[in-house]
């Protein structure tokens, strides 16, 4: 059996967000939002940032699921590239209904789902970069989606599987835990990405 610890975190206003140095790459560095929704390029973010820290929960998406989630209103996907090269992404849902046991802004809660650099783009101050930059567009969200509530939380929950890093990078962009949790879980063999889903 394997120990892991989930923290969650939140920021309650915008003010609370700490912007992360630049790094010393900013100028090859770009980030952008994928606008059009994509099954096959989210899930090779997917898989190339989350392989090797265990990420498995949309190993079995089909093309229609990865489909159904990214058209959502609310649902952002926004990319950090090198010199052209996808670098790490962050995924804001701002779609799906506060699940974290809060609740205190049900329709103004965007959620951090998924954020990390591919392994070769780790170590470089990137990560904090795009951190900012994602955090700083959930709180801006309302401006790309009129239906939607000015944003009155953001939330994320990182986990002793992340890596040693994940949880002090969200600290120090002014995310503070609000809740930890510690299970365990069996020592699952590590998974294949496998290939993509054909369209249905």
């Amino acid at each position: 059996m394997l120990t892991v610890t989930t923290w969650f975190l939140e920021q309650t206003s915008a003010e609370e967000l700490q912007e992360a140095s630049i790094p010393d790459t900013s100028s090859d560095i770009r980030i952008m939002r994928a606008e059009v929704p994509s099954p096959a390029f989210s899930r090779f973010l997917y898989t190339a940032v989350g392989t090797d820290v265990a990420w498995t929960d949309r190993l079995s998406w089909t093309y229609a699921r990865w489909r159904e989630w990214l058209e959502r209103p609310g649902v952002e996907t926004w990319v950090a590239y090198e010199r052209g090269t996808p670098a790490g992404y962050i995924e804001l849902d701002g779609a799906t209904p506060d699940s974290s046991g809060r609740g205190t802004q049900p329709e103004g809660t965007v959620e951090i789902s998924y954020f990390g650099l591919l392994p070769a783009f780790r170590g470089r101050r990137i990560g904090g970069h795009l951190l900012t930059y994602g955090t700083a567009r959930a709180w801006d969200m309302a401006g790309r989606w009129p239906q939607r509530q000015p944003t009155g939380r953001v939330w994320v929950h990182t986990c002793s599987k992340d890596g040693p890093h994940a949880l002090g990078n969200y600290q120090r962009r002014g995310f503070e835990v609000f809740a930890k949790e510690v299970t365990q879980e069996p020592a699952a063999p590590a998974a294949s990405a496998g290939p993509q889903p054909a369209p249905m």
